[in-house]
């Protein structure tokens, strides 16, 4: 047991978040997604017409797709994704648009809590999202920026290190909405 204290969730653990849900902790390393979720559900007191979160969430988007772009998925209007795309060629911060369908949030099932904490396994990018997703009833956009987030060498425009990929997406997002 390596826990760092009393208080440190453990495999097996049921946590209850912020929306009611219950979840089973299979990998307590599924912690940046749990911290998330329940700040998209806190999301829903200020009646949004949209949420979009960006988050480093899985080595799968950087097995993908590599350094070159950031993961997309959702329920969103297809207007939505069109814009995200429009402004990411543009701002060369490009966006590569997943599947997201409806079947692979039965991965996220658990027979002890409402969800699992994470997937089966396959699609782990995908399973995040749809993860992500139960606790948005916004029309939602999840960006999964773990590939251009941080650069060990410089590429293009981007530098050495963290890159602040996303930022000028969504700015250029934000005024195509406007």
């Amino acid at each position: 047991d390596n826990r760092p204290g009393l208080n440190a969730y453990a495999p097996g653990d049921i946590i209850k978040m912020y929306d009611g849900t219950t979840v089973e902790v299979l990998n307590t390393d599924a912690e940046g997604r749990m911290v998330l979720a329940d700040a998209l559900a806190y999301s829903e007191k200020f009646k949004p017409e949209l949420v979009i979160d960006a988050a480093t969430l899985t080595g799968a988007a950087v097995r993908a797709i590599g350094q070159k772009a950031s993961c997309v998925m959702g329920n969103a209007d297809k207007k939505y994704f069109q814009l995200l795309d429009e402004a990411g060629m543009e701002t060369y911060e490009r966006v590569v648009q997943l599947p997201f369908w409806d079947d692979y949030f039965d991965e996220m099932k658990s027979k002890i809590a409402d969800l699992n904490n994470l997937g089966g396994g396959m699609a782990g990018m995908i399973t995040a999202g749809k993860f992500l997703e139960h606790f948005v009833k916004a029309p939602y956009i999840h960006m999964d920026i773990a590939g251009p987030a941080y650069l060990e060498k410089p590429q293009d425009y981007r530098g050495l290190g963290g890159t602040g990929t996303g930022i000028r997406l969504l700015i250029n997002f934000l005024k195509r909405l406007s």
